[in-house]
């Protein structure tokens, strides 16, 4: 059981092939590499193994990982530890959903098609938006790509972005800017939150876009009263990154105002596989449709009148001239889409609610535990969703080595993205955290220094 074992071709097969094609061997193929690139000699790689020894050795190497199954997670900052109902595998594990690729037959494609519909019909009843796409890559090309779509509806070129929205999504917006000739102003933070004043003051006839987070990247519920108002005076575009769960508690975007929703979806049934693949969430109101990037299906009849599904608007440089394209982003995330369409469907309006409110309660109830303690307290007033920053007495790595060692992982360090904030660490807590898991965690924190 060596190393051809695992080969599907014999010896006779790889010699028909290269006498086929007028080669004398393998080695031919390869001619016009330059032999000083080329390697000489074998691999440095170990003997070849037997089935059951590479399965022992992989088992090996994954048992020194440490993840969700195998840890009590209090980490967030973007991916969460929610439940993921067994359901979903089994749907997105069906042949026809996890072999498809973008359906551009809608004649052998209805299946497919029909799931993405479904999906941004729950994402519009989700936000209160009008129109939802067939997702995006992750929550921050979907955050980049909506301040790109208010720059193109606008034709604008400067976006305000608070400092409370993410700073990974940040870091993605300004890669998009770089080569596209836009402005990136960053509104400053006020008791964690977006600064009203200063976004007042920043605000002009040149701003296209203005981005904020709900809930914000420390877990802080915005006040967005008013802020469209705000943003519409002014006749630009007022995107919001929401929490999809938070919007089965908190308004809809649609309620206060939002003109583009973005999000991150891995919180709607899919595994956080150390960081993706992901989700993004994108929708709109109807009149920023012609903007929006990917694709999206559509509801139509055939010839016949049967009701049946096509992809109706195409807006990336595959499908139109180059110049006219919104958006070169194309990959099919309907797999993914299909995981989050599966958890709406599944758990409904009121189990969205259930998880939602548990989420708040089990947070809040773990902060109150945590700031109660000597040499811990609150950096933010205010109302939290399912994260808080909180003050440690030490530093926020060495805190988190101490609890991994009891298979806990702990909250993100702060300062690592806000110089400001030392020895200040965000701890996520989702509605799979009992009472005595966060009692655990006290009890470690508590024995801490």
């Amino acid at each position: 059981m060596g190393g051809k074992h695992y080969l599907p071709l014999t010896d006779e097969d790889r010699h028909e092939m290269i006498a086929k094609i007028g080669a004398d061997s393998v080695e031919d193929l390869f001619s016009d590499i330059p032999g000083s690139v080329r390697l000489k000699g074998e691999l440095n790689l170990p003997p070849a193994m037997s089935e059951p020894e590479v399965l022992g050795h992989l088992n090996a190497l994954a048992a020194k990982n440490k993840h969700f199954y195998n840890c009590i997670s209090f980490m967030g900052a973007g991916i969460y530890d929610h439940y993921i109902p067994s359901i979903i595998r089994h749907v997105t594990s069906r042949s026809e959903f996890y072999t498809s690729y973008t359906p551009y037959q809608p004649e052998v494609s209805q299946g497919l098609l029909q799931a993405i519909f479904e999906y941004q019909t729950m994402i519009c009843q989700l936000t209160g938006m009008d129109v939802a796409n067939a997702s995006m890559y992750d929550g921050g090309t979907a955050v980049a790509e909506g301040a790109v779509m208010g720059c193109g509806a606008t034709r604008r070129s400067r976006v305000l972005v608070s400092q409370s929205v993410s700073p990974f999504y940040r870091a993605v917006i300004k890669n998009y800017f770089q080569s596209r000739g836009l402005i990136l102003d960053e509104i400053p933070l006020k008791d964690g939150c977006t600064d009203r004043n200063k976004l007042e003051e920043m605000l002009g006839d040149d701003v296209a876009t203005v981005v904020m987070q709900q809930p914000n990247f420390f877990g802080m519920v915005e006040n967005m009263s008013g802020i469209a108002d705000l943003v519409h005076n002014c006749k630009a575009v007022f995107l919001v990154a929401a929490d999809p769960i938070s919007l089965a508690l908190l308004q809809t975007p649609a309620e206060y105002g939002a003109d583009i929703v973005v999000g991150e979806g891995q919180c709607l049934g899919v595994p956080a596989s150390f960081g993706g693949p992901v989700l993004g969430i994108m929708a709109a109101r109807d009149k920023f449709v012609r903007q929006m990037p990917g694709r999206i299906a559509g509801e139509t009849v055939d010839s016949e009148g049967n009701r049946g599904f096509v992809l109706t608007l195409q807006t990336r440089e595959q499908h139109i001239r180059r110049e006219k394209a919104a958006s070169n982003i194309c990959s099919n995330e309907a797999l993914v889409a299909l995981a989050a369409s599966v958890y709406m469907a599944v758990l409904g309006p009121h189990g969205m609610r259930e998880v939602a409110e548990q989420c708040l309660q089990k947070a809040n109830y773990a902060k109150e535990k945590i700031t109660s303690l000597s040499g811990y307290s609150l950096v933010f007033p205010g109302i939290n969703f399912k994260e808080f920053a909180v003050t440690v007495p030490g530093d926020p790595a060495e805190l988190n080595r101490k609890l991994l060692q009891k298979n806990i992982l702990g909250g993100v360090d702060l300062n690592l993205f806000y110089p400001e904030l030392k020895n200040t660490m965000l701890f996520a807590v989702t509605e799979k955290r009992t009472c005595e898991e966060i009692d655990a965690l006290v009890r470690e924190l508590e024995g801490w220094k």
